[in-house]
């Protein structure tokens, strides 16, 4: 529910929040809900809500986003104490406190020139080096273990409460303890818990953008960090506490070739879009064009100038063209920079089935599998020779059928906002069984293969290939109309397996009480249920440590105990956090394991 408003930053929300009274705390969610029917409109760096007849509320984002409480104004008779100013900060987007943003030539850290693919360890972190033999290790400061602490805290109690009791306090108390964490150098967790609050208010306003799988995500990814940090040293703890932005390197002169470009769609309210290129050695680079915004800058992003150099291509001109860099520099994680040193023009460019991109889909399908799950470059990205073969349906919606190499792969849509054109392609390519198409997806660690489908091959024009979340296909591009085919998806099983599907193996009770628990909150958990049996059928497949988990997180949620007087205590925040981490930790570990077996990696 973002209003159509700037981007305010976590503490301007966090101080705002904690300056109402308890009374008005307890109405800022209704009070959240009442500005979304009030006019309001916007003049510039200002955005104006009428708050009723008389009294109006003012937002001044000079920069593009809120960055003091002072910014926010209200003429009622309560300010600058009142609900209203509290219920427009945690209404609107949340301000990344850095939005890769590069750094000047003169203050880009010295290291070598990056490859321009890896992956990010720890929000854009270079690999951290090993301390010199004989040196004390290096551990947190008391600041950090207090950080640490106070985030583990405001995480449990929202993983107590769920995605229906999250709301705008408990929010603003995770947005606080990310604050402090950033301002104590753990930019890593701070922007987890930031992602942890734009997930809870995507759930909470039924944004077609929201996925429990990510909020499941974000928690986890929190929680273990801020409770591994006060306890760990040296590299691991580098890898924890993360950097403030990508740091840039030169890397000298680039020749580049495009691959594909999507869309960027977030609920943390940035849109725009990305667009990938190889060069020659088939290493990835990426050119992004990302701001606060929503789906309709998401669609019209394509049509944007790239941000390298001076150079007049547009995204989609550059999915299908080449670039010629000149003093390029470079992240970690393989985006350009442009800086006012970097010269680029337009160059030629090759199709997919041209040197060098056809190389990309040389690549053994294992070894993609294996370096998208261990994260070392590329992002996920797989490159696929896949033949079409029909549809089956998941519970999130029909996705296409494909072989590859033998093996049976459901390709599912990157993105289900209505405004992009993903499930209208996959429907139309669903018609067509039989197609061999040449695709690029990013791969879903689940325990059948599967990915998101993010490009293909043209499936008439050999030379040409459409980005699925901007083009759209007609029927007058498929080689002939055909009717949907509709088959089921037969999961193999190697030798020596237990005789049973391993997707439908009882693992999925567990993953479901893990999620679960993220989105109904601890009470869920807590009624009486046969957990027991769920936990000997867990071992009866060879899951003893999932039935462990399983019946811990089960007593840790019931656990409540009551005082001298018969009064129930408060529970025990901590050991419920604690036993949801170690199910969902090892939830994440046996997918991805699963997910390696399906695709034989």
């Amino acid at each position: 529910m973002s209003l159509d408003l700037p981007p305010v930053a976590p503490s301007v929300t966090a101080a705002l929040v904690q300056g109402l009274t308890p009374r008005l705390r307890k109405r800022l969610d209704a009070g959240i809900t009442k500005l979304a029917d009030r006019p309001r409109v916007r003049d510039g760096d200002t955005v104006r809500i009428a708050v009723d007849d008389d009294t109006s509320l003012e937002l001044h984002a000079p920069g593009g986003s809120v960055t003091s409480a002072d910014a926010i104004r209200c003429g009622c008779l309560l300010a600058p104490d009142c609900l209203h100013r509290a219920a427009a900060a945690s209404a609107a987007p949340i301000a990344e406190a850095e939005h890769e943003a590069e750094p000047e030539p003169d203050a880009r850290p010295e290291q070598e020139p990056g490859s321009g693919s890896g992956s990010d360890t720890g929000a854009g972190s270079p690999p951290p080096s090993a301390p010199e033999a004989g040196a004390e290790s290096e551990t947190a400061t008391p600041e950090q273990r207090l950080a640490a602490l106070a985030m583990y805290d405001a995480t449990a109690a929202v993983l107590e409460a769920g995605t229906d009791g999250a709301g705008a306090v408990l929010q603003a108390e995770l947005l606080r303890a990310a604050h402090t964490a950033r301002v104590g150098g753990l930019p890593r967790v701070a922007a987890s818990a930031v992602s942890v609050v734009t997930q809870l208010r995507a759930a909470r306003s039924a944004d077609p953008a929201y996925r429990l799988t990510d909020l499941t995500a974000a928690l986890r990814d929190v929680l273990m960090t801020a409770h591994r940090l006060p306890d760990a040293t040296d590299a691991e703890l580098a890898d924890l506490r993360g950097t403030a932005r990508q740091p840039y390197a030169p890397d000298g002169s680039l020749r580049l070739y495009g691959l594909f470009s999507e869309p960027v769609l977030t609920a943390t309210g940035y849109a725009g879009a990305v667009t990938w290129t190889a060069d020659a050695d088939g290493r990835l680079y990426t050119v992004s064009d990302v701001a606060p915004g929503g789906s309709g800058r998401a669609v019209g992003a394509a049509g944007r100038a790239v941000r390298v150099g001076d150079t007049a291509l547009t995204h989609r001109e550059l999915s299908r063209a080449g670039l010629a860099v000149s003093g390029a520099t470079v992240s970690p994680t393989g985006r350009l920079g442009a800086g006012a040193g970097v010269r680029a023009v337009r160059a030629a460019g090759a199709s997919w089935s041209e040197a060098p991109l056809d190389s990309l889909w040389q690549v053994p399908v294992a070894e993609q599998v294996s370096r998208a799950l261990t994260g070392t470059g590329g992002d996920g990205l797989l490159f696929l020779d896949v033949t079409l073969t029909g549809t089956v349906r998941e519970a999130a919606g029909d996705c296409l059928l494909a072989d590859c190499d033998g093996l049976t792969l459901r390709l599912a849509a990157a993105h289900d906002h209505p405004a992009l054109p993903y499930r209208d392609n996959l429907r139309l390519l669903a018609t067509a069984p039989g197609t061999r198409l040449r695709v690029v997806a990013h791969l879903d660690a689940s325990p059948v293969p599967r990915a998101l489908l993010v490009a293909a091959g043209h499936p008439t024009d050999a030379g040409a290939h459409v980005d699925l979340g901007l083009d759209r296909l007609q029927q007058a591009d498929l080689p002939a109309p055909t009717t949907v085919s509709t088959v089921p998806v037969p999961v193999p099983v190697s030798a020596g397996s237990p005789p049973a599907v391993l997707d439908e193996a009882p693992l999925h009770v567990l993953r479901r009480r893990v999620h679960q628990a993220a989105s109904a909150g601890r009470r869920v958990l807590a009624f009486p249920g046969d957990s027991a049996a769920d936990s000997r059928r867990l071992s009866r497949y060879g899951f003893a440590c999932a039935g462990d988990l399983l019946g811990e997180l089960h007593a840790a949620a019931a656990d409540r105990s009551r005082d001298v007087f018969g009064r129930l205590v408060p529970a025990d925040l901590d050991r419920f956090a604690r036993a949801w981490l170690a199910a969902a930790h090892y939830t994440e570990e046996v997918d991805r394991a699963l997910c390696a077996a399906a695709w034989g990696a």
